[in-house]
């Protein structure tokens, strides 16, 4: 039975001496132990002048489960002796996951380590800088650790140590171009900067260089929409945003706590582009979700609905009004003051 599979990622070894061993293993073991029945040729993914085994996207509809798991395992095997990378694999049927096969290095070599320290500690409360020493320490064993410099700048970030951040995603960005969190993290980051330009076309990198199976992909998107909505280029960010409405996500997905942000600006998007009846139904998805994360008041959803309902020709728009005023909403006492006085 044959399955959808996508596979995307690299390792490098760091050397000629290591390149060229698990090169001569890689061949060995695809004629011994797996017969050829591996679907990633040799001469497509080992890159001589680099030192590493690049999987460019890879996508397939006709792999078999047993090509995937000879597949993983032989690039399981190449990631014991990496100093950095990571590939990550999906294996597919109907769009369900069957298989997901997040592959790093494991080995006892001090890069590899102190990355594996530094990363965990990145969201321990108090130990950010400790996080920083480790993934340094990794760094200066191997200039060439990408994951490492992404990671260290995502702990600047987090200390709102900006300009280190920035930094560090130039740097991971210009050693490794494919990893799609450095360009969401340096789009943060030019957002917070107010460079709507540079951050639109990070965020739009980001959803190039990820999957839609993964959290990153959505969370560009969010943010790529809301980019166009405040460049006014409401057709985008309604497109934007629309996917990212529409997409379910578990619970335990970093985006599923932005559904409502997510309905709230999809609808003043579609409000600003005079879609008014469209409008209004976002922000009825908008104020019937639970205020889990974001930091848009009930009063504004229910303010931007009345103004909606008001220019579609609906009924409700005075109930809105009067509800995000009792709120506490100027904005809408003033709106129902104007309306006593036509």
């Amino acid at each position: 039975m044959y399955h959808k599979t996508i596979v995307e990622g690299r390792l490098e070894f760091g050397t000629a001496k290591s390149y060229d061993t698990i090169l001569k293993m890689y061949i060995k073991r695809v004629e011994s132990y797996h017969r050829n029945e591996i679907f990633l040729k040799v001469e497509d993914i080992f890159k001589e002048d680099t030192f590493s085994l690049v999987v460019e996207r890879f996508v397939k509809d006709t792999i078999t489960e047993k090509s995937f798991k000879n597949t993983i395992s032989l690039l399981q095997y190449c990631s014991q002796f990496a100093l950095s990378g990571t590939i990550r694999a999906w294996l597919l049927d109907g769009g369900n996951i069957l298989n997901f096969e997040l592959i790093e290095p494991n080995q006892d070599k001090s890069a590899v380590q102190s990355f594996l320290k530094g990363r965990k500690l990145i969201r321990v409360q108090g130990r950010q800088d400790e996080a920083i020493q480790e993934l340094s320490k990794a760094i200066d064993k191997f200039d060439r650790h990408a994951q490492a410099y992404e990671r260290r700048a995502k702990t600047c970030f987090i200390l709102k140590k900006y300009s280190d951040s920035l930094r560090d995603y130039n740097k991971c960005i210009g050693i490794d171009p494919t990893i799609a969190s450095a360009y969401y993290g340096r789009a943060r980051i030019h957002l917070l900067n107010n460079d709507l330009d540079a951050a639109k076309l990070d965020f739009d990198q980001a959803i190039k260089k990820s999957v839609a199976l993964e959290p990153v992909h959505w969370k560009s998107r969010r943010l790529k929409g809301y980019v166009h909505y405040l460049l006014n280029e409401y057709d985008k960010a309604i497109f934007e945003l629309r996917l990212f409405t529409k997409r379910t996500f578990s619970s335990d997905d970093a985006n599923f706590g932005w559904k409502r942000w997510g309905f709230y600006y999809y609808g003043l998007s579609l409000l600003a582009n005079q879609n008014f009846e469209e409008a209004v139904e976002a922000f009825n998805f908008a104020a019937d979700l639970e205020d889990v994360r974001d930091d848009v008041a009930k009063e504004d959803i229910l303010r931007n609905r009345a103004l909606s309902k008001k220019q579609a020709g609906k009924n409700g728009y005075i109930k809105d009004l009067k509800e995000a005023a009792d709120l506490g909403d100027e904005k809408s006492s003033v709106l129902l003051k104007e309306i006593k006085n036509l």
